[in-house]
């Protein structure tokens, strides 16, 4: 019988969809011809990165504001639309997009702009400063500009620090035929605190901020995207204006904003419902958010996933002091042979972890020994496990059993 009716589930996905026409524009990584509410911000980049078109060197930008806004989407719409337009007047510009966050050390940042210019470079096996030379060598003899776009360039600083940022913008120095442009974009409205001054100096010759989307504007989006994907009648107006209400009410995110309607019409499409109704979103949102949370944690810097293991071990339901927390975190480090950061930037790691509501932190007065801080975990500890379960750092020493004390 189960076999039945697991043959019945195959044979309902062997046709068409009866709810989508395109799963795929719902995709975080779909760039629509339109970008609906973005129209200013895309002509403030194309201001700035259009001097490329003339071989000339543009300034450096720095994008920054809450994951959602369309960042990414401007920044590789415009990439698009000026390598093409660089083609039609017969002037090469390299365009290089990386994801910081998946692309991870600045090894492999430098190798994915040598790979745009042709440049094959083993996976591991140089020193960067050679990679960075024949990078610029081969720029040099190139003669076109280059314009990189380090999206999440905030997790890069917090794993390797703001060298690579540093070299990148003083290397116009070096080029005599060539001009490199540097784009950052970040999640972090607090960025720019972490950088060294001349690197801020160089990096924030513009800057860009994009604020969270209005109700409205996420509905325009959002019937964009579902005229494009799902059959015609199949999304009701209602179901529509209930997603648009729910992402604006709670984060202004446009990306879990398409979420919430790629996985409602998964859930009306697997339980065989003709068109896509309100509860099948408020399954979506259930679910969404049980994902958002392991999805945040896994991607947390090495160092912030350390101070959880720390809560995680030593205090899973009551409150630690902050001197505390630091002292068993140096010891952690020292074992996985990881350097060690200082007390001033894990209290900003903590702080961090405080506003995506992953701890919770509270200044509590000593007396005559003055203050400190007391942080309570607030993720549950199952999900935790999964995390460090599959972080190739922390796996081994939590299936080691590490007990207090480390």
């Amino acid at each position: 019988m189960s076999a039945d009716k697991l043959e019945c589930l195959f044979e309902r996905f062997t046709g068409d969809s009866p709810i989508f026409l395109n799963h795929d524009v719902l995709r975080h990584d779909f760039i629509p011809d339109e970008l609906p509410h973005r129209e200013d911000e895309i002509l403030r980049f194309g201001e700035v990165l259009a001097p490329s078109l003339r071989n000339l060197k543009c300034s450096n930008l720095f994008v920054y504001g809450k994951t959602g806004t369309g960042k990414t989407a401007v920044a590789r719409h415009v990439l698009g639309r000026l390598y093409r337009k660089g083609l039609e007047v017969g002037r090469r510009i390299n365009v290089c997009y990386i994801n910081c966050r998946t692309v991870g050390t600045e090894y492999r940042v430098v190798s994915a702009m040598c790979s745009t210019l042709g440049i094959k470079i083993p996976f591991t096996g140089l020193a960067t400063a050679e990679v960075l030379k024949r990078f610029k060598s081969c720029l040099e003899f190139l003669g076109s500009p280059f314009i990189v776009v380090l999206d999440e360039v905030d997790v890069l600083v917090r794993n390797y620090g703001d060298g690579i940022l540093y070299t990148l913008t003083r290397i116009n120095e070096e080029l005599k035929n060539s001009r490199l442009t540097v784009v950052g974009i970040s999640n972090d409205l607090y960025f720019k605190e972490m950088l060294d001054p001349r690197v801020l100096s160089s990096l924030s010759e513009e800057e860009m901020v994009f604020k969270p989307y209005t109700a409205e504007q996420i509905r325009d989006i959002l019937l964009q995207r579902v005229r494009l994907a799902f059959r015609p009648g199949v999304f009701p107006e209602s179901t529509l204006n209930l997603c648009s209400a729910l992402a604006a009410s709670e984060h202004g995110d446009a990306r879990r904003a398409l979420d919430l309607v790629r996985v409602a019409g998964e859930i009306a499409e697997r339980q065989g419902y003709p068109i896509v109704r309100e509860e099948h979103v408020y399954e979506a949102k259930r679910k969404i958010e049980h994902d958002r949370v392991f999805e945040v944690l896994s991607t947390l810097p090495l160092h912030s996933k350390i101070l959880l293991y720390v809560l995680y071990v030593e205090s899973p339901h009551h409150e630690i002091t902050s001197g505390r927390l630091y002292e068993s975190y140096r010891s952690l480090c020292g074992r996985l042979g990881v350097e060690v950061l200082t007390q001033r930037r894990v209290s900003s790691l903590l702080n961090e972890l405080a506003m995506l509501g992953i701890v919770n932190t509270q200044i509590a007065n000593l007396g005559r020994y003055g203050r400190t801080k007391r942080i309570k975990i607030k993720v549950s500890p199952k999900t935790l496990e999964k995390v460090f379960s599959e972080d190739p750092h922390l796996s081994d020493v939590f299936h080691g059993g590490v007990v207090k004390g480390f």
